[in-house]
């Protein structure tokens, strides 16, 4: 198999594999995806799970700077994922790459009088933006219900990570992220978007937000809405005649530059409309934890994690594990992408 992907056969021999079989496994519905990878070392337990429709030579480059990133800063980078259009399941042709990344820093960066930035960029280009939170930053944002830092954690394209600090997070946004917060944080990103000019993409992103309003609703008891738009439609009660509406749609925008321009179907306008109305109560829903108890959750996740997920530690990384297998590498030196 040639893909930006792992086959059966990549990397050294004494690399194991097996399919994914964590609680928060996020579906892949409507992508062609090489199977995600447990690729176990003495070391590390990292993960991979990159569409066969990805450009390589892209993922190759973003596979390289992540590995910058951590040489360049002392950092590891314990979770990259692709956000943006292509992980929320409607990208154009024009579509460029956005990765996000949440890293760690030693144990004793943490106790500087002076810290260092909590996010960490890299050359913007037409093609690709990648850029990072740091993991205190990423705790901090999922206790105020900020979705984005969530979405993260639910993105169902992987360039690399570890399963337990993937679960780790996904379990503590399941203990301490309030509902309201997130259904407003939809909420208020379907309005904004409703404010600009009309065009297809600014459709989309009020239809995912709308969608995911509607998985809430679906799933009293869950938090952690799924990311891409396909995988909140298949797990909600929206009926088929949506579903065909959307595929179309995105097949639509599949022909359609970044930019164009396009009229929605009545019928996916009439269920945005109808989603955030209904979901207007999410505005004045009250806080049902216990600040004290958020926060002390929050703490408790972040020392035990920082423990465990040391860039000072010498533990293995991530990156270096499925860089290296993915492409070939046998030793630890910066990967530089193949030309």
């Amino acid at each position: 198999m040639t893909s930006a992907g792992l086959s059966m056969s990549d990397g050294p021999r004494d690399l194991r594999t097996s399919m994914t079989t964590t609680r928060h496994r996020t579906s892949t519905t409507g992508m062609n995806f090489v199977p995600t990878r447990r690729l176990e070392d003495d070391s590390v337990l990292a993960m991979r799970a990159v569409p066969e429709e990805l450009d390589a030579s892209v993922v190759a480059q973003i596979d390289g700077r992540l590995a910058g990133v951590e040489i360049d800063h002392g950092v590891r980078v314990a979770w990259a994922i692709e956000s943006g259009s292509r992980a929320w399941g409607f990208p154009s042709p024009d579509s460029d790459y956005d990765c996000r990344f949440i890293y760690v820093r030693p144990r004793e960066d943490y106790l500087a009088l002076w810290p260092h930035r909590d996010v960490i960029e890299t050359p913007l280009d037409k093609v690709l933006d990648v850029n990072g939170w740091d993991l205190a930053k990423t705790v901090r944002l999922l206790v105020k219900g900020n979705a984005v830092a969530i979405e993260w954690l639910r993105s169902p394209i992987v360039y690399t990570g570890g399963f337990s600090f993937r679960d780790g997070l996904l379990a503590l946004a399941d203990d301490v992220v309030e509902r309201a917060s997130i259904g407003r944080h939809y909420l208020h990103v379907a309005r904004r978007q409703q404010e600009g000019s009309a065009t297809l993409k600014r459709f989309f992103y009020v239809l995912r937000t709308a969608s995911a309003l509607r998985w809430l609703h679906d799933h009293p008891d869950e938090v952690v809405p799924p990311m891409d738009l396909p995988t909140l439609l298949a797990q909600s009660d929206v009926g088929d005649a949506i579903r065909r509406s959307t595929d179309d749609l995105i097949a639509a925008k599949a022909r359609t530059r970044e930019m164009g321009s396009g009229s929605p179907p009545p019928e996916l306008v009439d269920f945005v409309d109808a989603e955030l109305e209904r979901a207007a109560h999410f505005e004045t829903d009250r806080a049902l934890k216990s600040a004290d108890d958020v926060q002390a959750a929050a703490e408790a996740y972040f020392r035990r994690t920082i423990e465990t997920t040391d860039a000072g530690t010498g533990v293995g990384s991530p990156v270096s594990s499925v860089v290296r297998t993915a492409h070939g590498l046998l030793d630890d030196r910066r990967f530089v992408p193949p030309q």
